[in-house]
């Protein structure tokens, strides 16, 4: 038997080859199991590493908004213990903690607003194989859900919230996703009055509703056969809950509803910097625009001091050290954001500046010169996001989570080498309104 020395020892070795073996785009397989559960599939042999991925739809979104939190916590939770289980003992945190470092592998559980993930990482060799597979299906499928540890946990939280309200990032990011996203899910907020109204019965209820084997989609990469897959698929699954009758449709959430007009929110802060967030809801991750916005935000204000925010903000006028803009796609439409901090006496100039290049970026569209170069950069950069097994991972699940085409990443490189001039402004025309977007300025005196 291998000792935790070294399998810590091959795991290492294993990641140390990963920087020097950047992966071409791995043909993905996808099947169904008779649960219902879809398989992803991106095998490759470039190292003896296996990296999973299960995804449910059960992240915040579906949160009751009294309950704010709740997907995170509970997926928290899932981690500070197991319940017995027939012959299987009980374990505790501390006693998860030394049988993952036993067997030299990482097991994680996360939630963020579309979705509830699992993670496994381990090395490939059989027997370490096993034994990580049927633990991670004990902890997936058997959490305890201690009551002493959710109180001291949710008391960390409360704590970790009462730090963060004595920030000005923080009341900046809260007001900005409330004035974006309203009374949509996406734009709910945990506070200490929704953590105190959330205890483990309600996590045991949302889990048992919502983490089901027909609900699962996996993405496997790693040194693994398809027959390989489904057994690991399989196991990991075995200890859910199978519903009699199958899995019931899950109610629909509502589309973000796009803003009727233009919200200016400046809030005194005492703070050396004002912090300001410029924005509006942006668009959902299948959107046949992605590879057209994505470039065209490379441009705007996402390819750091090459974007026309930085030249105009920073670099002429001084203005902030750092500005960017982002879009943040999810199941549903995710927001568009402009974002920088400077002193608060600039502030009105420096939002001023800001609405200005968004306006004209979106009227005019970028050059063809300022085209090429997103091209060029984002094209010869694609390799690092495939360049080891994680990496390759994200984008498989991504894939899946979002149903996009298998070929994705083999077609990628083209997708954007056909983007337009004309097709970036039109998908920017289509997307942002610079008349009615949320401006939230947070500093300065009162």
């Amino acid at each position: 038997m291998l000792s935790f020395k070294n399998t810590r020892t091959l795991l290492c070795l294993a990641l140390a080859l990963a920087a020097a073996a950047a992966q071409a785009a791995v043909p993905i397989e996808h099947w169904t199991l008779p649960s219902g559960a879809r398989i992803y599939l991106a095998a490759t042999d470039a190292l003896p590493i296996v990296d999973v991925q299960i995804d449910f739809d059960a992240g915040s979104r579906r949160d009751p908004p009294a309950q704010a939190g709740l997907a995170g916590v509970t997926a928290g939770m899932v981690e500070k213990g197991i319940r017995a289980n027939g012959s299987d003992p009980a374990m505790d945190q501390n006693a998860l903690g030394e049988a993952w470092a036993d067997l030299g592998a990482d097991f994680d559980a996360s939630a963020g607003a579309d979705r509830m993930s699992f993670s496994l990482r381990t090395l490939s060799e059989p027997s370490l194989l096993q034994k990580a597979v049927q633990l991670a299906a004990r902890e997936i499928g058997e959490p305890a859900f201690p009551e002493d540890v959710w109180g001291r946990e949710r008391e960390r939280l409360n704590a970790s919230i009462r730090e963060a309200n004595t920030k000005p990032a923080t009341l900046a990011a809260r007001t900005f996703s409330k004035d974006v996203f309203g009374d949509h899910p996406y734009g709910n907020d945990t506070t200490e009055a929704t953590l105190a109204r959330i205890d483990t019965a309600a996590m045991r209820q949302r889990y048992e509703q919502l983490i089901l084997p027909c609900r699962a989609k996996l993405s496997i990469v790693g040194a693994v056969t398809r027959a390989q897959a489904e057994t690991i698929a399989t196991t990991l699954l075995s200890r859910l809950p199978t519903p009699a009758g199958g899995c019931a449709a899950l109610p629909p959430v509502p589309e973000v509803a796009p803003l009727a007009a233009a919200k200016d929110e400046r809030l005194p802060f005492d703070s050396a910097q004002a912090h300001v967030w410029i924005g509006q809801p942006g668009y959902a991750r299948r959107d046949p625009d992605h590879f057209a916005l994505t470039l065209g935000n490379y441009i705007l204000g996402g390819g750091g001091f090459v974007s026309r925010l930085t030249e105009q903000v920073r670099e002429k006028r001084g203005l902030a050290y750092s500005v960017y803009s982002s879009f943040s796609p999810g199941l549903h439409a995710g927001s568009f954001r402009v974002g920088f901090q400077t002193r608060p006496d600039q502030a009105a100039e420096a939002v001023k500046v800001a609405r200005e290049v968004i306006a004209r970026f979106v009227a005019e569209g970028p050059t063809e010169a300022e085209l090429k170069a997103a091209k060029d950069n984002l094209i010869g950069g694609f390799p690092l996001l495939l360049d080891s097994n994680r990496k390759l991972l994200g984008n498989v699940a991504n894939i899946a989570w979002n149903d996009l085409p298998l070929d994705y990443l083999e077609t990628w490189t083209a997708r954007m080498n056909a983007v337009t001039v004309a097709d970036v402004k039109a998908a920017f025309a289509r997307k942002l309104h610079p008349d009615r977007m949320v401006t939230v300025v947070v500093g300065g005196k009162p």
